[in-house]
């Protein structure tokens, strides 16, 4: 059998990933193009910062005149003391402060929205790729890992656009133009400063280089332990009949523990880097400090001159801090962007034709033809089943557990292809049909219904969301379970709680019952609907089921000789061959059925 394969993400390079991750926020190029644009208008607010300082110090308390862009601007009011001109620079710090915390507010709101409306679409994308992989696919997987991924590993998007690649974009900008500004006072100084940034980027890269792959394991080590929360929480009821608590929180603590190991060495290499960079910093500044304090002793710079260059250079160096430190941060994000792709990259096992043709409502005819299904070549389900079955026939399927009865609706509804053969429905290969408008077909109810936290009306609805309520009221009185939903304090809008377990078993397969009803679909399968349910309720549920099947083709998976004495035939499976299709069930006798299915043999060999 095809399973999911992988175009392979975990080996894109960083430059791939960034293209990739940008072609998802192309929806957002103009909310990008903004902050950009923000961005850019911050650059020349910090330039303007040590402006105040200068004129205070060089202006007032000195005798020197105030920079030449501004006199222009200035009224002669501003210069006319040294009083007015204090006022003039207290004045202009208050204003430069108030437009650089407008700026940053602007950004960060635009920021925020659109990177949660990225988050949010990517999201939706992978949850939508994810329900469209097979069954198979998430059984060996598991589902924590596609929800990690979904609910963990998106952000990255987020992370890299609005937290990596913009502000690393403004960050060389404001590098470009603090190092101009700088070098117009002192072109010596801004030299000495920038000489240290080659040593800062190798840093960068050697870290980039070194830790990716101790990233992805992080994230594959936390992806284990949200695994398994999700089973202890999941089986709850059997870890507390077995007083297995303190055990499996032994077994959480433990994959937790190995999580946060992993956490603390990375921390660890991203405080080195950190710290690398800023004595790397601190080497730039103390050059900086010495050779200004000896041109200010020599007389070739005033000493407001070497206050601006340095309080220019906390800002020159704020440019690479946040280029360095942004490594840390994008690893990590890249990391789980690959893993994001990575579920993106899974080729569906069962896919929907180019040329697939619509169907409104089947007839109900089915025919395999030489059908086999394996998952993989040791591990064969069915093997070269062949029958036919009219429109409105209802056909039970019995047989060992394990000899492939539930396989075999599985590959009616295309939750798998067969390997080998063909399925028909009214004379066309399944294949050949919208996948949507195929599974439309038919109405499922399973031996352990699955209720969603919502309403029970809601939950009869699902398969019909526009039903409207007399129709859901017809549904549920069709399916015997009106009468215990309108002794409910709530009625029909009372919650089912997680799974329904706020409804017994009987009345949950009651309500999936009427979902199946008000879904009115041409076809039926219905896998051990009566199995999990007392004497008293079966009889219900049968009366219901009988109503349901009436003017449908059903297959019907069941032991109980309750539930199959209404068919018209039965097809006998036995280690994933078939045995045999008859209408005569006298003939379906002995051994072709388990010894656990005896109740059902005896049914069968009496002809009831």
């Amino acid at each position: 059998m095809a399973q999911e394969t992988s175009t392979g993400a975990a080996g894109y390079t960083t430059l791939s990933l960034h293209r990739r991750l940008l072609r998802q926020a192309r929806p957002y190029w103009r909310h990008i193009a903004v902050i950009l644009l923000l961005d850019l208008l911050a650059i020349p607010l910090p330039l303007l910062k040590p402006l105040p300082l200068k004129i205070a110090v060089d202006s007032v308390l000195g005798s020197a005149p105030i920079p030449h862009f501004l006199a222009a601007f200035l009224p002669d009011l501003a210069t006319r003391s040294a009083l007015t001109l204090l006022a003039f620079a207290a004045s202009l710090q208050v204003v430069i402060v108030l437009l650089v915390y407008l700026q940053e507010l602007g950004a960060y709101a635009l920021r925020t929205y659109t990177g949660e409306s990225m988050t949010l679409s990517f999201r939706a994308r992978l949850l939508h790729h994810a329900q469209r992989l097979s069954l198979s696919f998430h059984d060996s997987r598991g589902t924590a890992d596609s929800i990690y991924r979904i609910q963990h590993d998106a952000p990255s998007i987020q992370s890299i656009t609005m937290y990596g690649v913009i502000p690393v974009i403004s960050a060389g900008l404001t590098l470009v133009a603090m190092f101009y500004v700088v070098a117009r006072i002192n072109w010596q100084l801004a030299l000495v400063a920038l000489a240290v940034s080659p040593f800062i980027f190798v840093f960068a890269h050697t870290y980039d280089r070194r830790m990716r792959g101790r990233y992805i394991g992080v994230k594959e080590l936390e992806s284990t332990t949200l695994k398994a929360v999700q089973e202890i929480l999941s089986a709850l009821r059997v870890v507390k009949a077995f007083g297995r608590e303190d055990t499996e929180e032994k077994r959480f603590v433990a994959q937790a523990r190995a999580s946060l190991r992993a956490r603390v060495r990375l921390s660890f290499a991203e405080g080195g880097i950190i710290l690398l960079v800023n004595l790397t910093i601190a080497v730039g500044m103390a050059l900086v400090l010495f050779i200004g304090i000896r041109a200010v002793q020599s007389g070739s710079m005033t000493l407001g001159d070497l206050l601006m260059v340095i309080a220019y250079l906390s800002q020159l160096y704020g440019p690479l801090e946040t280029i360095s430190s942004q490594t840390a941060n994008l690893e990590s994000a890249l990391a789980s962007a690959r893993r994001a792709f990575e579920l993106l990259d899974k080729v569906p096992e069962v896919a929907e034709r180019v040329d697939a043709r619509p169907l409104e409502c089947a007839e109900g005819a089915v025919e395999f033809r030489n059908v086999s299904f394996a998952y993989d070549p040791g591990n064969v389900i069915l093997n070269n089943v062949s029958f036919s079955v009219r429109p409105r026939t209802r056909l039970g399927v019995v047989g060992r557990t394990g000899a492939g009865k539930t396989t075999l609706v599985n590959l009616l509804t295309r939750f798998h292809d067969p390997t080998s053969g063909q399925i028909l429905l009214d004379g066309v290969d399944l294949r050949d049909y919208k996948l949507a408008d195929l599974r439309n077909q038919f109405a499922v109810v399973l031996q352990e219904p699955f209720l969603f936290s919502t309403s029970i009306a809601e939950n009869i609805a699902y398969g019909r969301p526009t039903a409207k309520t007399e129709e859901i009221v017809q549904a549920a009185l069709a399916a015997n379970a009106h009468d215990f939903i309108a002794h409910l304090p709530e009625g029909y809008e009372a919650q089912v709680g997680e799974r329904g377990m706020r409804l017994s078993g009987g009345e949950r397969q009651r309500i999936s019952l009427a979902r199946a009803f008000l879904k009115d679909a041409p076809i039926l399968i219905l896998d051990e609907p009566t199995s999990s349910v007392d004497t008293k309720t079966e009889v219900g549920i049968l009366e219901a089921m009988e109503r349901l099947m009436r003017g449908r083709t059903a297959f019907i998976i069941a032991h109980r000789p309750s539930t199959l004495k209404n068919c018209d035939a039965l097809l006998v499976l036995e280690d994933g061959r078939l045995v045999t299709v008859t209408s005569d069930v006298s003939m379906v006798i002995g051994d072709q059925l388990g010894p656990d299915d005896a109740v059902t043999r005896d049914v069968i060999a009496d002809g009831s």
